[in-house]
């Protein structure tokens, strides 16, 4: 993560000076009870073998643990809350740009009822909380209308970083002119504002060391307009975002013919391999193999960032050098999107959960996490023996590190172990073997961090 001091007194202002005007906050959902299936088994993962691991790898080292306080925030999800936003939200009938509505219909009724959320997660909250609501004028099939992105600003220590959260809660038919045909848009994407809330309600019960921005974009499905709006907001007022996280289409484990898969969720980032949103993606990958093991994230490959022909609100933060993913099922059912078919009958609880669990846990890791080794000081150093000592500074309040390693080619990261010092001596260090490395501290409670960027090991 990066560290930006001095702008987190001006992201504050310029916050501030967008906040809407708020009035009393409203209570959340009423919650019912629904049946959730039985959880599915641990997934194995390809770790070293024990005689390939260097042999200080006998020494003490405080491995990741659910013991932390990430595993109380992980039990904390409340499925039945997200399927209520989602209820909610296709009752509205259509969340079309165009809808206009009242106050239980349409895209202004969506509108005021995020608003009035996340008023009624900031009178609960822990930390320092601003609400901004920035509009912009839309022009679509001849109708000019004012969209609202709606802004959830969560104050952070001064060297955390930045990290943005989004998802878009406006729906479409498959006829884009029309405004008032019925378009539930439970999927797609009351899911993701859905598990965006949960997550917003969950971090806002303790201080972070990242700044956390939540948003429900606006306008996405007529060219992510909203989010390409507070992209150049970001961008104009010096705004160093260090990662954007998209949910979009994060519901449903069941696609076309009755196919189901229950235990995993695609992951887009544009590349190439090397790109920052590549690296953010096996970060996401990192935490949630650590801390979701009943879940597992499949990085995609398409360099563009997302499914051909298709678009998500990440791309508008990509697309200016910011590392953003895009998160979404991987039985996506197109026959059922933009259609009357996307209703809440294809909401599988469990998976939403798990979903959930997987983002809440990659923006714990980015958030709450100690600082990574400073990568710049990384250095391999040949031995006589035939091995290579890596060496990096030590990271105060770390108890231990995690090494991860990513075989040529690879969009993930393959290999990981734990280590105690700060100095590995090993003859695995070969560019035959592992193109990259990246080091995340451990702190007291088991809690891995945010990972260095990635260190070519060389030739």
């Amino acid at each position: 993560m990066r560290h930006y001091r001095s702008l987190l007194p001006l992201l504050a202002l310029a916050l501030a000076a967008l906040a809407c005007n708020l009035g009393t906050s409203s209570a959340p959902p009423t919650l019912v009870p629904r049946l959730t299936d039985t959880p599915y088994p641990t997934i194995a993962y390809a770790t070293l073998s024990p005689n390939q691991l260097p042999q200080q790898q006998q020494q003490v080292v405080t491995a990741p643990s659910l013991s932390t306080n990430l595993g109380g925030l992980l039990d904390q999800i409340d499925t039945d809350r997200m399927m209520a936003h989602i209820q909610t939200l296709q009752d509205m009938r259509t969340r079309h740009v165009n809808s206009g509505g009242s106050s239980t219909t349409g895209i202004d009724a969506a509108y005021s009822y995020i608003l009035r959320q996340f008023e009624a997660i900031r009178s609960q909250s822990q930390v320092s909380m601003t609400i901004a609501d920035p509009s912009f004028k839309l022009e679509w099939e001849g109708v000019t209308s004012t969209q609202r992105n709606i802004v959830a600003y969560m104050s952070g220590q001064t060297d955390g970083g930045i990290i943005l959260v989004g998802a878009h809660y406006d729906s479409i038919t498959r006829n884009p002119q029309d405004a008032v045909y019925y378009a539930p848009g439970a999927n797609d994407n009351g899911s993701g504002i859905a598990a965006m809330l949960e997550i917003a309600r969950i971090m806002s019960q303790q201080q972070h060391r990242a700044t956390i921005i939540f948003v429900a974009f606006a306008a996405e499905e007529v060219g992510r307009l909203g989010s390409i709006e507070l992209a150049k907001w970001v961008r104009n007022n010096n705004i160093a975002v260090d990662a954007m996280i998209n949910m979009d289409i994060i519901g449903s484990q069941t696609g076309p013919n009755g196919s189901i898969t229950s235990d995993r969720v695609r992951l887009f980032a544009a590349g190439p391999n090397n790109s920052g949103s590549r690296q953010l993606a096996r970060s996401a990958y990192f935490a949630a193999f650590n801390y979701v093991q009943d879940m597992r994230i499949d990085i995609q490959p398409d360099d563009y960032g997302d499914r051909q022909g298709r678009y998500g609100d990440h791309l508008s933060f990509s697309e200016m050098g910011i590392p953003a993913v895009r998160f979404i099922e991987v039985e996506e059912d197109v026959a059922r999107q933009h259609t009357p078919n996307d209703t809440i009958d294809d909401i599988q609880p469990a998976y939403l959960n798990r979903v959930t669990r997987v983002v809440l846990a990659t923006l714990t890791v980015l958030a709450d996490g100690l600082p990574p080794p400073n990568a710049d000081n990384v250095v391999f150093r040949q031995n006589d023996q035939g091995t290579r000592t890596l060496v990096w500074e030590p990271v105060e309040g770390a108890t231990g590190y995690m090494i991860g390693l990513r075989q040529p080619g690879s969009l993930k990261i393959d290999n990981q172990f734990p280590w105690p010092t700060n100095s590995v001596d090993w003859a695995g260090f070969t560019a035959a073997q592992f193109e990259t490395l990246i080091i995340s501290s451990i702190d007291a409670s088991g809690l891995i961090g945010p990972p260095t960027r990635e260190i070519i090991v060389p030739p």
